[in-house]
Order: structure tokens, then C-alpha cells, then sequence
């Protein structure tokens, strides 16, 4: 996904800008940069780090950076951050969260209708923030740039711009990801996470509307482009991309998860489950606020049978390659033999989406000769791949755990032709499998539990995630469950 941090301040601003950017680690690691204006100019430093943490990989840039008054940073899972745009509106750096769907036509339109051209190349052709940021600044004014950017992506598009002016933070037009700014004595900050504003000294002060876009200042905050009505925020983010001391639309990471735990013990109160049950284990780390609370509505203990080595490894979803996914996921995450020998255990684990992870960690239980393994994912099964914030990453649908489980239901086998079994799983009808009263839903977590060898196997209902969240259904993005999409670009059809 990625996250961004951006600081202006009447003084030097870089240690709040290093740690602030730092603060977004656990959303990305590829590439993260920094990019500073005043003091000795405009300075921009970008470095890999996918082996090493940000904070080892930029200390030694910090003296090159001193003196400048406003600075922008980024943490990415895509190409450089940030980039520099010269325009007719001035000197621009830019950073972005989101995912340009329709990359290729935005830079080819740019190209012929704008006269702009493109000197960042990613993995993936083009970069998609010198797209994103050339679009915006090609405008007779920047905000009638940040509409056309908002009305021709496909996907989300949420950015900070740093000019000599101020920075410029722009909410993607769905309001798909959060920025929020926040305040102190002579100096702003504008944040994906509002975790990085507490221990340097800000309160939050304004959480930008979806479409919303602001120039920050020292001194205030003015509105460039106002908010529109309607947003679709990405529900995932509370169940497991967000920091649990972060807080989005007023509502807190860790409260959330805490009650998707408690709603989930409920259910299983509810289905009358009567299995004996010795403790309730969190998968580190946004399994763990889950569990606490399955363990205080159930009253069964909370009890650590895994620990996560946190000083090295990466959250495993953001490797491209499923052999790295794998490796991380079992070199973080570390069994205690003594508090599961013998022990009848119910596992939280965030969500299941391809479920080669899960399986694998789970396997490792029998080898410390655990009693029983009953799992509960804190929401419903994935069944699409999320088109707006590049996650499931999987092989297209057959890599979902829940797709594959249909196959079995329908008695399919797949051909192991990618584009003809690709086809069978989109022209399925699964109307049924997203309802948990259907026998085929039943019948779909059945055929998961079997694959990762459970003993027992519960989703959470979307209605108990979205009552967990605490957001009205059509202000949330719930795509990657129950595939209602809505895309604020021009070129869709709304409300599919």
C-alpha cells in the first residue's frame, strides 16, 4: 500500500519529518524517500529497503537535510518517492498512496493532451506518482488539475505536494485512504497514520473530506478543493493495514479489532459451539487486539503461544513473490512449544485470503503437538482482489483460498490453464456464498478448514464488521468481500 508524512514548520523540520515518515514503515517495504525545501534548497534522498529498515537506510542524509523549514516522505510498495514536478504552477515534490489502475491511458493522454512527458520508470513502466502529480500540475490552476486527476483514476489516488508555498494534501476522491493534519506550536504535519503525531508533539487538528484538498501552512489551513459526499473508505484498513494507535473518521484501530474479537465470540455463541477451548492465541501482530477480545467475551484466558520477531521482518503480505511471502511469515512468527503441547486453542488471525501462510503456520502447530486448532478470521472470506489499494496480490482469483474452496464445492477441476480457469471463477455464480445462512457458504468454510487442516474454522459476518467499525455500510469500501464496487472515475459505471 504505502503511506506518506509530510511537516512544514517555522523552524527545522527534519527530525519530525524522519520519524514521522518512519512511523509508516509497517505499510511498505520497497522504497521509501525524503525530500526537504528551504535551508540549503530543495534535497531529495531515496533508498531501497526491502533488507533493511527505513530508519538505518536514511540516518546518514539527515545533516544534508538540515535547515529546511518543510519536507515530504514516503514509504512505498511501488517505484521512487518522492518525485519532482516542474510546471507552469512551479517546482512540485510529490508522494502517493493508492493504485492507478488505468496508469497506461492517464500517461498516454498526458502525453497528447498536456504535452507533458515522463522520466521515472518503475518496475511497471511509468511511475504512477510522476503520472498522478504531472496531471494535477498541468491544470490552468491546481485545483481544477486535482479534479481532472480525481475524475480519470481508476483505482485511488491520495497525494501530498510540496511546493515553496506549502504542502498541498489531496484525499483520494472516495476517500479510500485517510490524511489527517495535525498541529503544534509553529509547525504542521499531514499524515496518512495520526499514530506519527502523538510522540512528536501534535494534536490532531482536521481529517481531510474524501475528494478533499488543502494547502497547509505554518499558519493555517486553506481549502483548495472541497469534499464530496459520497466516500467509500477501505474497511481492510481497521482489520489489518492500519497502526492500532491510529484512529481514521474518528474511529481507533484498536477499539475496532478489539470488537470484531467479542463480536466473534459472540457468534460462535450463537452457532452453539460447545468445544472445549484451553486459550485464545492472537497471530502477531493485528491478530492479537482480536483475540483479546474473543478472550474477554468468552472468558476464556489470552495466551501467547506465538511471538512475532519484530526487529527485522517485514509484514509478509507486501513481498511480491509467494516464496518470500512464505519465508517471512515463518521466520517472523515463532512458536512457544510449552503453551501449546497438549492445548486445545483458538487462533485470531486478521483475514485468509490465500491461505498458503496460514496453512504453513498452523502445520507448524502439530509439530508441537497442539491438541486442537480452532481459527476465527476477524472478517469474511476475500473472494475479489482488491482493485484500489494493490493488495491480494494473488495469482488472480484461483489464488484466493475462498475461490479455490468453490471450485471444490461446484466438483470443479481446474485445467491448469490460467485464462480458462480464470473464466470458470468469474462466470460462476456466487451469490450464494456470500450469505452464511446458504449451505454453500457453509459448505465453501468447510472446504478451507479442511485445506489448513483446522479443527474448526468461523469468518466473521460483514454485518459484525461493519457494526464493529462503526461507519454506516455505503460509507465503507467492502469490495474484497461481497464485490459491491464503486469507482469515482469517469471512464465506470458507478454502483456496479
Amino acid at each position: 500500500m504505502g503511506g506518506f508524512f509530510g511537516v512544514i514548520s517555522s523552524e527545522d523540520c527534519v527530525n519530525d519529518l524522519f520519524y514521522g515518515t518512519d512511523y509508516h514503515s509497517h505499510l511498505g517495504s520497497l522504497r521509501a524517500g525524503l525530500m526537504t525545501m528551504g535551508g540549503r534548497g530543495v534535497k531529495r534522498c531515496i533508498h531501497d529497503i526491502s533488507n533493511a529498515p527505513f530508519r538505518a537506510k536514511f540516518q546518514d542524509d539527515l545533516d544534508s537535510l538540515r535547515g529546511a523549514t518543510s519536507g515530504i516522505g514516503a514509504i512505498s510498495d511501488t517505484g521512487d518517492q518522492p518525485v519532482i514536478i516542474m510546471s507552469h504552477l512551479g517546482v512540485f515534490g510529490a508522494v502517493m498512496v493508492g493504485t492507478l489502475n488505468n496508469l497506461d491511458q492517464l500517461a498516454e493522454e498526458a502525453c497528447r493532451d498536456l504535452n507533458v512527458h515522463f522520466s521515472e520508470i518503475s518496475d511497471e513502466g511509468v511511475n504512477q506518482n510522476e503520472v498522478a502529480a504531472s496531471i494535477a500540475a498541468a491544470g490552468p490552476t491546481l485545483a481544477e488539475g486535482i479534479r481532472r486527476l480525481q475524475d480519470s483514476v481508476c483505482g485511488s489516488c491520495s497525494m501530498l505536494l510540496l511546493s515553496k508555498d506549502g504542502i498541498v494534501a489531496m484525499r483520494d476522491a472516495l476517500g479510500r485512504t485517510p490524511v489527517n493534519v495535525g498541529r503544534k506550536d509553529n509547525a504542521r504535519a499531514v499524515t496518512f497514520e495520526t499514530c506519527a503525531l502523538f510522540n512528536l508533539g501534535y494534536e490532531p487538528e482536521y481529517e481531510l473530506g474524501p475528494g478533499e484538498a488543502v494547502l497547509i501552512t505554518v499558519d493555517g489551513i486553506k481549502q483548495i478543493v472541497p469534499p464530496r459526499e459520497q466516500m467509500q473508505i477501505c474497511s481492510f484498513l481497521w482489520v489489518y493495514f492500519g497502526f492500532p494507535a491510529s484512529t481514521y473518521e474518528g474511529k481507533n484501530i484498536e477499539a475496532v479489532r478489539y470488537e470484531c474479537g467479542r463480536n466473534l465470540a459472540k457468534q460462535d455463541k450463537e452457532e452453539g459451539d460447545t468445544s472445549v477451548k484451553d486459550g485464545v492465541v492472537g497471530v502477531p501482530d493485528s491478530g492479537v487486539a482480536h483475540a483479546l477480545g474473543y478472550a474477554h467475551e468468552s472468558k476464556v484466558p489470552y495466551i501467547r503461544s506465538f511471538v512475532k520477531y519484530t526487529p527485522t521482518w517485514a509484514r509478509s503480505f507486501i513481498p511480491r513473490e509467494q516464496k518470500s511471502r512464505a519465508h517471512v511469515a515463518t521466520m517472523k512468527l515463532i512458536p512457544i512449544k510449552e503453551l501449546i503441547k497438549g492445548k486445545s486453542l483458538l487462533f485470531c488471525e486478521d483475514s485468509i485470503v490465500r491461505g498458503t501462510q496460514l496453512g504453513n503456520t498452523f502445520d507448524r502447530l502439530i509439530k508441537c503437538d497442539v491438541a486442537a486448532v480452532h481459527v476465527r478470521s476477524a472478517c469474511p472470506p476475500i473472494l475479489f482482489n482488491c482493485k484500489y489499494l494493490n493488495f491480494s496480490r494473488s495469482n488472480g482469483l484461483i489464488g484466493l483460498a475462498g475461490r479455490r474452496a468453490m471450485a471444490k464445492v461446484e466438483g470443479h477441476e481446474f485445467t491448469g490453464n490460467k485464462a480458462e480457469d480464470e473464466a470458470w471463477l468469474a462466470n460462476l455464480d456466487i451469490s450464494e456464498y456470500l450469505d452464511p445462512t446458504t449451505e454453500k457458504y457453509k459448505k465453501m468454510v468447510e472446504e478451507i478448514r479442511k485445506e489448513l487442516h483446522l479443527t474448526s474454522l468461523r469468518f466473521q459476518k460483514l454485518d459484525d464488521l461493519i457494526a464493529a467499525i462503526g461507519l454506516p455500510k455505503e460509507r465503507l469500501c467492502t469490495y474484497c468481500w461481497d464485490g459491491v464496487d464503486c469507482c469515482a472515475c469517469k471512464h465506470c459505471q458507478h454502483d456496479k
